[in-house]
């Protein structure tokens, strides 16, 4: 009986590469430096919109710090204590970080809606101006991340994140130039409860996708039956059991089995196929295959779950 490990996604996971993180760190410097001017002049303004728009940006500035913190704990090396390294960091700021956004939108949609039946006065004109200002940082930080965001899912998120505030602010403008031209201050009110639903679409989603890894859930975009369906379809493998996938941080997707082998069959050629299928057809680079001609485990201890 022989043992594989595959470790090319060690070396390859998100966030190794110093231009990743300039990204990150020069949206995190427009993102945060916006939401500060937003809140302060919503506060002056008296805007609620430009102060929910202000929070929803401070969280994102919190997610964009986070995935700058993860670019940089990715490429601490593992040690014997810590065999995956700091790559879970991520996951738990992630999950600190949904909850965040949920509570801004639970203070933002509540105080929009006490407004709506008392609105007060808005100053449209200096709203306009922070806001256009905002959605110009914005389109700044949504172009530096744009550059990296199909090659790495930890800045693809941040560009997700940038871009739900560039709509927020987009909402701002229209919510000012409204006020300034018909006086309807209501819709200050209607905007925030807008940016207040944005909010908890991004932090629901987010907090699923923290659950989802945290709780060794086969990632959504890997089909676990086509897995093992693949590794069967190999010559010499009899049967997969202990099939696992799962998610150790963002684009580092794990796998380990035991897979019944024919007798007098090579072990290295069959280990060589199921490694290349596995990268090739599903992207799956951390790989553990454990080859059996006999059965190691008993049925009491084997486990056949497949996480879903």
């Amino acid at each position: 009986m022989s043992h594989h490990h595959h470790h090319d996604a060690l070396a390859t996971a998100p966030g190794g590469k110093l231009p990743s993180r300039w990204a990150l760190g020069a949206a995190l410097v427009c993102t945060l430096t916006i939401a500060v001017a937003e809140f302060v002049g919503g506060i002056l303004a008296n805007s609620l919109a430009l102060q929910g728009d202000a929070g929803h940006m401070l969280s994102d500035a919190a997610a964009l710090g986070v995935s700058f913190l993860a670019a940089w704990l990715a490429t601490r090396p593992m040690t014997a204590r810590r065999t995956f390294g700091f790559h879970r960091a991520e996951v738990l700021a992630a999950l600190l970080n949904s909850v965040f956004l949920l509570g801004i939108a639970g203070w933002v949609g509540v105080r929009g809606i006490g407004r709506l039946g008392d609105p007060v006065e808005v100053a449209a004109v200096p709203v306009l101006i922070i806001a256009i200002i905002g959605l110009i940082v914005n389109l700044v930080a949504l172009k530096i991340l744009g550059h990296h965001q199909h090659s790495n899912l930890n800045i693809r998120g941040a560009f997700l994140h940038v871009l739900g505030d560039t709509l927020g602010s987009a909402g701002v403008i229209v919510a000012a130039i409204v006020i300034q031209f018909t006086g309807w201050n209501t819709i200050d009110s209607l905007v925030s409860i807008g940016i207040a639903c944005l909010l908890v679409l991004s932090g629901a989603r987010l907090l699923r996708d923290s659950i989802s890894v945290l709780m060794l859930a086969t990632p959504a975009n890997v089909d676990g039956e086509a897995v093992r369906s693949g590794l069967l379809s190999l010559p010499g493998i009899l049967g997969i059991h202990d099939l696992h996938i799962w998610t150790v941080n963002s684009g580092f997707v794990s796998l380990t089995c035991h897979a019944d082998i024919e007798a007098n069959t090579s072990t290295d050629v069959i280990l060589r196929s199921a490694t290349q299928l596995l990268r090739e057809r599903f992207g799956i680079r951390h790989v553990t295959i454990q080859p059996e001609v006999t059965r190691v485990h008993g049925d009491a201890d084997s486990c056949q779950i497949l996480a879903t």
